[in-house]
């Protein structure tokens, strides 16, 4: 069995965010059941030399858009650590001259351009390379075209006839919405593709919408997400199109790569600790403190938080209850950049007061170190389609805070229940999330409890092991193999 992965992002050659974890993470858990090809655009940020990247021979390709010829070229290398081919598409003037994987300020037009660009290119790529896939899994709007494509310009080509398509929801919110003209640019025959049963979506063209309706299988990244998305609270405004579609619709969660995300092993962290040494844990919270300014007393938690500074995360209900946090006996620490307005909060919060630090930015290293030298995360989410931070903060022996929503109500085990994981609130401000901090903060006071609720979160498997097999059973039945 064959499966072609498209996403815009890949771990670790390029991450924004938990897709690239995802598409750089669980096709090597399916590697010994299928021969996989994973394609992604070559941004200017991946460091070819790094990764050993290289240009295939022959493999210059020109396609036309909007009547204009672009020249496409195609690099490989292998995933590390296993035998998966990655298929790099270069473009100077869509991807190559951008340092990051989403530039901001772009025009939105552009943005189609460049993504309609990559969908077309990795279906003739994977035509000139014969690889004749029985899956294709595309992944949220910029390789939503995938499925339309193959509805409508490749509906009768013999190379693709017999290709089914699952289509994976990462986050609803971004649904690729734009003008009918970038029909035209992307040479798609609008008498097929342009209706309510496709592509059109109160007037405009909306990607995700038409992937819904032409994939044999859509995926919603945790159990919880798949329902919460069919309500008019959580569907942005795609809630009707997804009831349509129920009978194909899932929700399967996500993992994370247990080999990477390794207290015990772990090369960015100041002392490697696992299970069996919890007490080596304190030695990263030292280090943590001393790296952010702040003074290390062990009678006071550090919460934490690694994030996009976006609406989604909840940021507005920290700014609601900035005071409490402020005058609580706990420190935070938070690393992220997103919208101005939340960095400028953070900032001021850094430079204002006694307890709050924030880096702006992102370093992986640093982040490893967060999870690792703090005692709590806090995740306070307006939704969360599955989140991988709480998964990963459970794997250093850091317990979520969470408000309970997605992936987050999946995954999190709430105090006071039997192997209880971390904290969970269900109301949507600051007055809710508080009444969960304080909570934490009394079983932090209870060193017995503490450990046992950290050495659950530890234990808890969230890695691909189990989420793969749920997968390669979908991958099986729609290819008619199993």
């Amino acid at each position: 069995m064959k499966i072609l992965f498209a996403a815009a992002e890949v771990a670790p050659f390029s991450k924004a965010g938990g897709l690239a974890d995802v598409v750089g993470s669980l096709p090597k858990y399916l590697e010994k059941d299928a021969e996989i090809a994973i394609f992604t655009p070559l941004h200017g940020l991946i460091d070819v030399n790094k990764w050993g990247i290289k240009e295939l021979e022959n493999s210059e390709m020109w396609l036309t858009f909007d009547r204009m010829g672009h020249k496409f070229r195609l690099f490989m290398c292998k995933l590390p650590g296993t035998n998966i081919n990655v298929f790099f598409v270069h473009n100077d003037w869509y991807f190559t001259c951008f340092k990051d994987v989403y530039p901001k300020w772009l025009d939105p037009k552009y943005e189609h351009e460049r993504y309609i660009a990559f969908s077309l290119a990795t279906l003739e790529y994977a035509k000139l390379l014969n690889f004749k896939a029985d899956v294709i899994h595309a992944n949220d709007w910029h390789t939503a075209m995938i499925p339309v494509y193959l509805h409508s310009n490749y509906r009768f080509d013999d190379f693709w006839k017999n290709t089914k398509c699952v289509f994976e929801i990462h986050n609803l919110a971004y649904q690729g919405v734009w003008f009918e003209d970038v029909l035209d640019f992307a040479n798609m025959r609008k008498d097929i593709v342009y209706n309510e049963w496709g592509v059109e979506h109160y007037g405009k063209v909306n990607w995700m919408k038409g992937a819904i309706n032409y994939s044999d299988k859509v995926v919603a990244v945790s159990p919880t997400y798949a329902k919460e998305i069919l309500t008019g609270e959580y569907g942005e405004g795609m809630d009707y199109t997804l009831r349509m579609n129920q009978s194909k619709l899932t929700g399967i969660l996500n993992g994370i790569d247990y080999d990477v995300f390794n207290p015990k092993t772990d090369k960015n962290i100041v002392k490697k600790y696992d299970v069996k040494s919890l007490k080596n844990k304190e030695e990263n919270k030292k280090h943590l403190c001393e790296e952010f300014g702040l003074e290390y007393k062990p009678e006071r938690p550090v919460y934490a938080m690694v994030s996009r500074l976006v609406g989604q995360k909840g940021i507005d209900i920290i700014r609601q209850c900035e005071n409490e946090l402020k005058s609580l006996s706990a420190d935070f620490i938070f690393l992220g950049s997103g919208e101005k307005d939340y960095e400028n909060l953070l900032i001021w919060l850094s430079n204002n007061t006694s307890n709050i630090r924030a880096y702006i930015g992102y370093k992986s290293d640093l982040a490893n170190r967060i999870y690792a030298g703090s005692d709590f995360y806090l995740m306070p989410s307006k939704f969360e389609p599955c989140g991988l931070s709480q998964l990963i903060a459970m794997r250093y022996g850091t317990l979520p805070v969470v408000r309970a929503t997605g992936g987050l109500e999946d995954t999190v085990t709430g105090y006071p229940l039997d192997d209880s994981t971390g904290f969970k609130f269900w109301g949507y401000s600051g007055w809710d999330m508080m009444q969960a901090i304080y909570c934490s903060l009394g079983v932090y006071q209870d060193k017995y409890t503490l450990n046992a609720m950290r050495k659950s979160a530890m234990e808890a498997d969230f890695s691909w092991r189990r989420s793969s097999q749920v997968y390669l059973n979908m991958y099986k039945e729609l290819a008619g193999k199993q």
